[in-house]
């Protein structure tokens, strides 16, 4: 009985070291996230606001997961390169003009829109940094 005891805490020790060890992906995920935080409150919250609500009629929200879905291959785009044409968000039109942010690296850009695109309500998955190179091949 004895055994019975010690094994079955044996296994129920192993069975919660197992189920909390994070995979490299879930890893790789939240140092995105937390880094995309970092450079959202520095580059972005003055303007999106500190919960992606928008600053009024001159920075849209970034709680619109319609449109960050329909235009995840432009984020990168609009975080480098800026943003000068309306924008239709959540049934409002913006007109202001984004700045660029030209000294971002890929990696940085990867991370903000990880951090944007999973945050706010919105839950749209990983974002790796080789893909902001593709998407900056397309920009306008």
């Amino acid at each position: 009985m004895k055994k019975i005891i010690v094994y079955s805490l044996l296994f129920l020790a192993i069975a919660a070291i197992v189920n909390a060890c994070q995979s490299a992906d879930e890893i790789e995920m939240a140092k995105y996230l937390s880094n995309g935080k970092d450079i959202y409150e520095a580059r972005c919250q003055n303007c999106h606001g500190k919960n992606g609500e928008g600053l009024g009629e001159l920075a849209p929200p970034l709680t619109d997961t319609v449109f960050l879905k329909s235009n995840k291959q432009q984020l990168a785009c609009y975080i480098k390169n800026g943003a000068n044409q309306p924008m239709l968000i959540n049934g409002k039109t913006y007109q202001e003009k984004m700045p660029a942010f030209k000294d971002l690296h890929d990696i940085d850009i990867a991370q903000v829109i990880v951090y944007i695109t999973n945050s706010f309500g919105n839950k749209q998955g990983m974002y790796k940094y080789e893909k902001v190179a593709i998407d900056l091949k397309s920009c306008p």
